[in-house]
């Protein structure tokens, strides 16, 4: 054999063109990896442009005195002293989210949870009950409020109708500044049902044996419940709290649709934080300070969220039993 096709057979065994440090190899997976960076191109440059860019923006933008018509001045930490010690509806804003948040957050997952429990079953007609009670998750947006706007009307609305059925004289839930809150949470109830149906997926995903294994060992319901079923939806009941709590303090929406004249309520009854950021950065062009509002929330939701991750070990149950 030429000393050519020993060597090209010595390359062979060894791997040859097929070896990771073969040139034609490294050239091919070179242009893999510059055709999958072309192709995800779209995503990071979007996400540098409309994400990247704005955030450091607002963090700089935040320490200075700037209203779109003027120069970035720098300020210091002003913008924040103003926050705490001159802006008395800075903390009508932050108490309101707060309560808001308070009462939203674990009165739509239970009740999302029971729905999901409810409609967990074989019964005729089940998949219309289901439709029926996921459909107002789909309808969103300004004609949701304006129809919620009609049905809490205190004179022809057809809550306080169905109250007064029950001789309960209905209060004026958008004008009392007293049920102007518990008003935005019913409407919420409402639409309970995207939620409903992550927790209806989570139930059907339960393996059968460990109930028929209960019930072999003459375990109740509640027994079955409190040591089967609610162990095994804890994930996602996190995740709905998680993104729950974030949802509720971003509220803005609804209050300024749902607000005669946007000015956020019956005695700022439902200025919420971002109602009050926005009336700062868009109606009084207070950008600078804005953009500290903006910061100081930003803060406020990754305080908590990082709260709720270090709690969820000691409550979450995950299948594979290492809680990670």
């Amino acid at each position: 054999m030429s000393k050519g096709g020993k060597n090209l057979r010595k390359g062979i065994n060894k791997g040859g063109f097929y070896n990771r440090k073969s040139p034609r190899l490294m050239s091919k997976k070179r242009r893999e990896a510059l055709w999958g960076y072309f192709f995800v191109s779209p995503f990071i440059l979007g996400l540098i442009v409309f994400w990247l860019g704005p955030i450091l923006f607002s963090l700089f933008g935040s320490f200075t005195d700037y209203n779109l018509t003027s120069k970035m001045n720098y300020i210091g930490f002003d913008n924040f002293k103003r926050m705490f010690n001159e802006d008395d509806l800075f903390w009508k804003a932050l108490k309101n989210t707060f309560y808001f948040t308070l009462f939203n957050v674990p009165l739509t997952t239970l009740f999302s949870c029971v729905l999901a429990l409810m409609l967990n079953c074989r019964i005729p007609g089940i998949r219309i009950y289901r439709t029926i009670f996921y459909l107002p998750a789909v309808l969103t947006g300004v004609a949701v409020y304006v129809l919620w706007m009609q049905l809490l009307s205190p004179n022809h609305g057809l809550v306080n109708l169905v109250l007064s059925w029950f001789g309960i004289s209905g209060p004026a839930w958008l004008s009392d500044p007293n049920w102007t809150k518990p008003a935005l949470i019913l409407m919420k109830l409402w639409s309970a049902g995207g939620s409903m149906l992550l927790y209806l997926a989570t139930l059907q995903s339960i393996p059968k044996t460990l109930y028929e294994a209960a019930e072999m060992d003459q375990a109740t319901s509640w027994h079955k419940f409190r040591y089967i079923t609610l162990p095994l939806i804890t994930p996602i009941i996190f995740f709905d709290i998680t993104t729950s709590t974030i949802g509720s303090f971003q509220i803005f929406q609804e209050a300024y649709v749902m607000t005669e004249n946007s000015r956020g309520g019956p005695a700022n009854s439902l200025l919420f934080y971002n109602f009050h950021m926005w009336n700062k950065a868009f109606v009084a062009f207070d950008m600078g300070y804005a953009m500290a509002l903006s910061l100081f929330l930003f803060f406020i939701i990754l305080i908590i969220t990082i709260i709720n991750l270090k709690v969820a070990p000691y409550w979450v149950f995950y299948a594979g039993g290492d809680k990670k």
